[in-house]
């Protein structure tokens, strides 16, 4: 077995990470760039959809004020490592939906996709906000599963798209890159909102947030001078 499956191993782990990442947040030099944009949907109330790249999510709790904003959920793959990811991001503030953000196909489906996606609806109903990984839980790399703008679309509700970035990282050598944070480093948070196109179709806006979420991701990266992978 995995050391990574076994649940006292993951519990530890997980309280690692979430103390190592809160002392990383609390001490990371922040530039903000477009919060207003988050302010004005943080402040209309209602469901909010969230979206950053996989590479950032050790960084993703760092650009959600838990006293202003939407109550969080996560939407995680139901792979054991998302199983982790899920413990340390409670240990956050940010309770987590299971389940795969691509939900087009039977294989998803088996893996929880479609009860995932009524899960965030209801939550977004509620008034809360979803944040999910459009690439995750394996990529491809920065391509767009279409969970995202099916939320948008279903729920009527707005969309943020989050660009960060620190440096210095640590760059893990999984399939993304992934960044994990290190202390007293600079840090970028971009905001971009989106709202699903009435009619439009869902393979085409995928494609446009993509393309939209790499480049405040870019963005972020050149405030903190961070290099590109």
């Amino acid at each position: 077995m995995r050391p990574l499956r076994n649940p006292a191993i993951q519990t530890a782990l997980a309280w690692t990470l979430a103390q190592w990442m809160r002392f990383c947040f609390a001490t990371i030099r922040w530039t903000h760039r477009n919060q207003d944009v988050a302010e004005a949907v943080w402040k209309q109330g209602g469901g909010v959809v969230v979206a950053f790249w996989h590479s950032r999510i050790a960084l993703a709790p760092a650009c959600w004020p838990l006293d202003r904003a939407q109550p969080p959920r996560a939407l995680i793959s139901l792979s054991p490592d998302g199983q982790f990811i899920a413990r340390a991001v409670a240990r956050l503030g940010f309770p987590a939906i299971r389940g795969s953000s691509a939900n087009k196909d039977k294989a998803d489906r088996a893996k929880g996709g479609t009860q995932a996606l009524r899960d965030g609806l209801r939550h977004l109903k509620s008034g809360g906000g979803i944040a999910l990984t459009p690439d995750g839980p394996r990529g491809p790399v920065r391509q767009m599963a279409e969970g995202f703008p099916s939320l948008a679309r279903l729920s009527g509700d707005p969309a943020l798209l989050v660009g960060l970035s620190c440096s210095p990282a640590i760059r893990l050598g999984s399939w993304d890159r992934s960044l994990l944070p290190l202390p007293f480093g600079k840090g970028a948070i971009v905001w971009e909102r989106v709202d699903y196109p009435a009619g439009a179709d869902l393979s085409e806006v995928a494609l446009d947030w993509a393309q939209r979420l790499t480049a405040v991701e870019a963005e972020a990266d050149a405030i903190t001078g961070l290099e590109r992978v």
